[in-house]
């Protein structure tokens, strides 16, 4: 197939996908576990030849003058490749989703109804940077009984052929179709295009990647994509709360790492604490090198902490992603100006309130209107492993279908089912 011919070549990568997906959905457990575990151990197998195919996309990254940090997402490092091999394995131990039949009700006619899980179809997938995702999104795709079609950034396209050939190993080795995973074997722009573009093949777009990519595809799909722009993250401490607690979790929240979608971006604090807690969470942040971009009230109690890299807050600051040590602070009179705040500015990722009230963190649960919501813990956990799904494709902010960190059950969706005995209508 002439991979240049963008139109025929994706329409044959559709069509392909499509048939893989009839065979997917109705491939068995034992199927989709060996394909998971003969992938696993082939990743093991193929650590020096995988780091060979990496080294080319390493040295282009470099010759092509790639900051620093995006060369680093590239590496295929062994402890990298261990990581997705046990990744797999995961997987194939966890229940299978497919074909579960739940909340099965008996009516008054005699029928029994009831909702079947089943896979979504065809994904498409579009991610930037890390290999380790090809093979992510593949084992997800195989364990949820889909097929998917990976396209991934062109500075991996060495590291993601060497990764998808595994995987298509795993698949006929389990006698499973190999197109049930494709990748997208051009560096085209315009192959893109098409992908999110084919609703006759793809039923669903996942970008993974900068807010760029996600604009564009969300922009100019043609079919439902699951996506998140910003992760503008709350921690909100309330007029009654655990102090030590509170500023362990806020630092955690913020500092740990500070480039994930899941980690703090903004503060808010209760007037009633802002006196006692804001001088305690402000002598860590100084010792990190955090930057606190703050409303006037909180600048002036932060003010008296040695080191504390102040700033001014914009209007701006309250929707920031940062993905650096920098973080906005506002001083708040209760917890209806921070849910308001939150819903206003935040960017319905994940806001957590730090409490030993319990009505307002019942409140905060209900009110904030956000994928995850959080009493107490770190919002770094809004994680699909956290979480116990395993794995996952991503987070998503929308509110249909899926919503938060989506694993296997976020690949799947719901249909009716009736069990009868010969009943008719009256």
């Amino acid at each position: 197939m002439n991979v240049n011919d963008i139109p025929a070549y994706m329409a044959h990568v559709g069509v392909a996908a499509r048939a893989a997906a009839t065979t997917m959905a109705a491939a068995t457990t034992a199927a989709k576990n060996a394909a998971l575990r003969g992938l696993a151990q082939g990743l093991r197998a193929a650590v020096a030849d995988l780091q060979s195919a990496n080294a080319k996309d390493l040295d282009a990254a470099r010759a092509a003058g790639l900051a620093g940090p995006m060369v680093d997402r590239l590496k295929l490092t062994p402890a990298t490749i261990e990581t997705v091999a046990e990744g797999c394995e995961q997987l194939a131990a966890m229940p299978d989703p497919v074909g579960e039949i739940t909340n099965v009700k008996r009516r008054p006619s005699g029928i029994g109804v009831g909702q079947m899980r089943v896979p979504l179809g065809v994904f498409g997938m579009v991610y930037e940077s890390r290999p380790n995702v090809t093979i992510e999104a593949a084992s997800l795709a195989i364990k949820s009984g889909n097929a998917c079609i990976l396209r991934g950034g062109s500075e991996a396209l060495q590291s993601n052929l060497a990764l998808w050939q595994l995987v298509q190993a795993a698949l006929v080795g389990a006698g499973l179709p190999a197109d049930a995973v494709q990748l997208v074997q051009t560096t085209d722009r315009a192959a893109v295009g098409r992908l999110i573009a084919m609703p006759e093949y793809v039923d669903v777009i996942i970008p993974r990647g900068g807010k760029g990519l996600i604009e564009r595809i969300s922009a100019e799909a043609k079919v439902p994509v699951i996506k998140h722009l910003d992760g503008n993250c709350h921690i909100y401490v309330d007029a009654q709360v655990d102090m030590d607690m509170a500023v362990a979790v806020t630092d955690n929240a913020k500092t740990q790492k500070y480039s994930p979608c899941n980690a703090a971006e903004s503060l808010l604090v209760h007037v009633d604490q802002a006196a006692a807690f804001l001088p305690k969470i402000g002598a860590v942040f100084a010792a990190k090198g955090v930057q606190m971009r703050c409303d006037a009230a909180a600048k002036a109690v932060l003010r008296a902490v040695p080191g504390a890299q102040l700033a001014d807050a914009s209007e701006a600051d309250w929707a920031e992603e940062y993905l650096a040590p920098i973080v906005s602070i506002k001083v708040v009179g209760g917890l209806d100006e921070a849910i308001a705040h939150i819903n206003r500015y935040g960017s319905h990722h994940t806001d957590a309130i730090l409490t030993t009230h319990h009505p307002s963190a019942m409140r905060f649960l209900r009110e904030v209107d956000s994928a995850s919501v959080m009493v107490n813990a770190s919002t770094r956990f809004a994680d699909g492993f956290e979480y116990g799904l395993g794995a996952e494709i991503g987070i998503s902010t929308d509110k249909l279908h899926a919503r938060g960190p989506v694993g296997l059950e976020g690949l799947t969706s719901m249909k009716w089912v009736v069990l009868g005995q010969g009943e008719t209508r009256l």
